[in-house]
Formats: C-alpha cells, structure tokens, sequence
C-alpha cells in the first residue's frame, strides 16, 4: 500500500499518460466543514471499454504486459473507503478517464496527503508534452496552476530547464502554505 495520497495521485496520473492523455486534470480538494480530502484526476486518454472498468479494482487484473498484477488503483480505493469515504472511477472509450477518491478528512486511517507539491512538480517537468491543471482548494481559499498558460509565456523554454524548474516548484510550495496557513494535511 502506497503511505501518501500524493504517491496515489502521481500512481493515477503515469497510467493516464501511458493510456495517451495530453491534457489531465488533478484537483486536492479539502472541506473541513464536510470533513472530506477530494482527490480527482480526470484525464483525455483513450479510455478503457465498460468492461476493463469494472475490472480495474481488482489487483490481479492489469492490461500491462510487464507485470501479472496492478496494485495502484485497488489500493487506492482501499485507502478512502477505510475512512468512510468512497472511490468512483468513469470512463469511456476515445474519450478519457475519471478518478475520484474521497477520504473521511479527520478519520484516524487516512493516511497523509503528503508532498504533493513535489509530485505536481515531476509530473509538470518530467512529462512536458502533457498539460496539467492542477487545482489545490483548502476550504474558501484556492490555487490553480495551468502549464498551457505557463506555455505561453515561457515560449521556447523547457519546463527542465534549471530555472524554470525551480521556478515551478516554488510557485508550488509558496501558494499551497498561503491557501491551507501551513497546516498538516
């Protein structure tokens, strides 16, 4: 089992390029009034049949041919409903796919969201062809990060570049601490 959310999110969001998405939305949502942490990947990948849907859950079923069985979605499914929560995946062929997890947020079992600032940051520089919306809201407050809107207004620049990288991750790191006050989710 995976200790961090944010390892779930970086989990879902590899299967989601290798499934051809060129656009994927990642949302951290956290109400503490509905005591909830929402995590929602959504994605413009191929997509899988009704079938590989119903499917997916189980760990000893995966379409990869390097390995006999695929842990990363049926452990995090696992992980929100043993707070309570509840665990939803949609998807249609040639269209994309959804993931929505939903943790008890103060439930004794749920693991850390952990860094998931450094996790948006991988996925951003490390797949630079990919657009990523990345949206952080912490009650009221919120941050949205969109690299299509990054894109243009670095022009040429890579996301690798020593700077720019740089840049990211602070950018990152400064909004998430401005929009939670620095508390521990």
């Amino acid at each position: 089992m995976m200790t961090e959310i944010s390892l779930n999110v970086l989990d879902v969001a590899e299967n989601s390029i290798r499934a051809g998405a060129d656009y994927i939305t990642i949302e951290v949502l956290i109400s503490t009034d509905d005591d909830t942490l929402t995590v929602v990947i959504d994605d413009n990948g191929c997509g899988m049949e009704e079938e590989q849907v119903k499917r997916v859950t189980d760990p000893f079923y995966t379409t990869r041919t390097t390995r006999k069985v695929g842990l990363g979605i049926p452990f995090f499914k696992q992980a929100a409903e043993s707070t309570g929560g509840r665990f939803d995946i949609t998807s249609r062929k040639g269209i994309g796919t959804r993931v929505e997890a939903v943790f008890g947020l103060s439930h004794i079992d749920r693991m850390p969201l952990g860094d998931i600032n450094t996790t948006m940051h991988t996925l951003i520089v490390f797949n630079e062809p990919v657009d990523f919306h990345y949206r952080y809201a912490y009650d009221e407050k919120e941050f949205v990060l969109d690299t299509k809107e990054m894109k243009e207004i670095l022009g040429d620049m890579s996301f690798k570049d020593t700077e720019v990288s740089g840049f990211i991750k602070e950018y990152l790191d400064s909004n998430k601490e401005e929009t939670d006050d620095g508390k521990s989710v």
